[in-house]
């Protein structure tokens, strides 16, 4: 066989069986096969890797039960600096797990990043290494660039020990390394979701598409960006899509103009999957029945489903104020039930306030929470409760410091808690940065008119564990989501369960992290029986098999 270091074939019938597939080895230098997408070390098949690294990506390898030869297939190709960039990251957060007592995450250029790529160019890739030392500054604009893959750190936190000559720094957005993998064109159709969807191509999270748009300016999918491209498994469209860590894209359309987007990915159920990989949808719109609603099963704040203006942290928990009144709900809602949260009031400078509490889908979020019919709201100044703007004296206020809690009970009779959520399938598709979102249009005319008191409802909030009493009873019915409308630049962090500073004890209710599950329950069988029952297009689930 030919050494993988020169590019070549590399030829084996003789160094191991396709039919046993390894338990993954990281820290190793693994192959995935391209055909059936499983996963070997290198001396399976007694391929010579000298000149390789694992969490490379720029291969081609065929096992030999899968190749037509019956001999296993490996080929090196040129690296890009985005997939050296990656692959360099990938070994050194690898080491630093195995070895530092403290791993590390992020990485200095100067110190980590450029060292190692200098060190290890041939093994990285097969271009020749460059004569001018221009690379160093172009794997910082391209780390920089791509977000969807690279996290990046210019300075130290303020205190921080760091010296601020470690910096920039850089680390991988996804910290599970056995998502990285080589990006494949072509996978089987029947691993294309239990398999595609875990390999991060070096590419990004969803390679292909023309990442241009305006805002979030509406239009009907066509199918694909010119006229004559054919769709395929590598096609941002019909691929497994690839979300960072807290389960949203980074660019997204925001919630405003009377439109509602939800996050949709393929629905493996629906009926003739194999519609997706037709170039039967150019010029037409996408039937949005092949289609779900995207959910990750964690309750946090909704970056869509907010207020642009409003900050919120990495990790979804946290949210600072900016000039006027402004809102952000939950990813989640609750129908019926007991439900209950905490929210921690971090920072309150001087002149800033705070009303918080739930809210209907439809709840303007360009205004303070209780503005509307469809929100009810507890204000930090003068503990004035809030709904349809008008104020009553509640309790005393809340500041600094303060833990508050939130609680409402809706009954279980209701014609809200007795209906499935929405499926969307019903709804337009369009494209927003490579990813597909359902578009909902908001007719808050019409919805105001329908509303009607949910008899038994009831609202109360909590002060660092002490109830304040009832605020509000016999709300309007409907699905309710915590939210949070601050008054410039406060920050406050909502807990969501199951573990609470002051946990309520006189009254049973559950924490609204249970609604992560919960919601991904009652979605899948509203999606099962929109299959079972309706015929679009004459196209039906298939009859059920014993």
């Amino acid at each position: 066989q030919d050494a993988a270091g020169d590019g070549a074939e590399a030829m084996d019938a003789q160094g191991g069986s396709g039919d046993e597939e390894n338990a993954r080895q990281l820290g190793e230098i693994e192959l995935q096969c391209g055909i059936c997408t499983k996963w070997f070390t290198a001396d399976t098949f007694g391929i010579d890797t000298s000149s390789c690294l694992p969490f490379m990506t720029n291969y081609s390898f065929h096992c030999n039960v899968c190749h037509h030869s019956g001999n296993t297939y490996f080929l090196r190709k040129q690296a890009n600096l985005k997939e050296m960039c990656l692959s360099a990251l990938a070994n050194l957060t690898w080491q630093s797990r195995t070895q530092d007592e403290h791993p590390k995450t992020m990485f200095s250029k100067d110190k980590d990043i450029i060292p190692f790529i200098d060190k290890y160019w041939e093994y990285m890739t097969t271009r020749q290494r460059p004569g001018k030392m221009t690379w160093p500054n172009n794997i910082v604009k391209t780390m920089c660039k791509e977000r969807d893959v690279f996290l990046v750190k210019e300075h130290p936190d303020p205190g921080s020990k760091d010296p601020e000559e470690d910096y920039p720094k850089f680390g991988l957005l996804d910290q599970d390394l056995a998502n990285i993998g080589p990006a494949y064109d072509n996978q089987k159709q029947n691993n294309a979701v239990s398999t595609t969807g875990l390999v991060l191509c070096a590419g990004g999270m969803a390679a292909g598409g023309s990442g241009k748009g305006r805002g979030a300016k509406r239009k009907q999918q066509d199918g694909g960006t010119t006229g004559t491209a054919k769709k395929t498994r590598s096609d941002p469209l019909f691929a497994a899509q690839r979300l960072p860590p807290h389960g949203y894209p980074l660019e997204h359309p925001f919630n405003k103009d009377g439109y509602r987007y939800i996050l949709a990915e393929p629905d493996p159920h629906a009926p003739d999957p194999e519609k997706l990989e037709l170039d039967c949808w150019a010029g037409k719109p996408i039937p949005g029945d092949l289609y779900r609603a995207c959910l990750y099963e964690r309750v946090l704040l909704a970056l869509h489903d907010r207020a642009p203006q409003l900050k919120i942290s990495d990790d979804r928990l946290t949210v600072v104020g900016e000039k006027g009144y402004s809102m952000v709900r939950a990813s989640h809602g609750v129908r019926k039930g007991a439900w209950y949260f905490e929210i921690s009031m971090d920072e309150m400078p001087p002149d800033t306030a705070a009303r918080l509490g739930w809210s209907q889908p439809l709840g303007n979020l360009q205004a303070p929470l209780g503005y509307d019919k469809f929100s009810y709201s507890w204000r930090s100044k003068k503990g004035t409760k809030f709904h349809q703007s008008i104020g009553k004296h509640y309790s005393s206020g809340y500041g600094q410091g303060d833990v508050l809690g939130f609680y409402i009970n809706l009954p279980e009779d209701t014609e809200t808690a007795k209906s499935l959520p929405d499926t969307y399938k019903d709804k337009a598709l369009i494209k927003f940065k490579s990813y597909l979102y359902f578009e909902e249009k908001d007719f808050v005319d019409k919805a105001e008119k329908s509303l009607k008191q949910a008899p038994g409802s009831q609202i109360i909030f909590f002060k660092n564990g002490v109830s304040q009493g009832v605020a509000f009873k016999d709300i309007f019915e409907g699905v309710y989501f915590p939210a949070i409308s601050l008054y410039k630049g406060c920050t406050v962090s909502i807990n969501f369960g199951p573990y609470f500073k002051y946990p309520p004890r006189d009254i049973t209710y559950h924490p609204m992290s249970d609604m992560g599950w919960g919601a991904v329950v009652e979605h899948t069988l509203a999606d099962v029986l929109y299959h079972v029952e309706t015929e679009v297009d004459g196209r039906r689930s298939p009859p059920w098999e014993p």
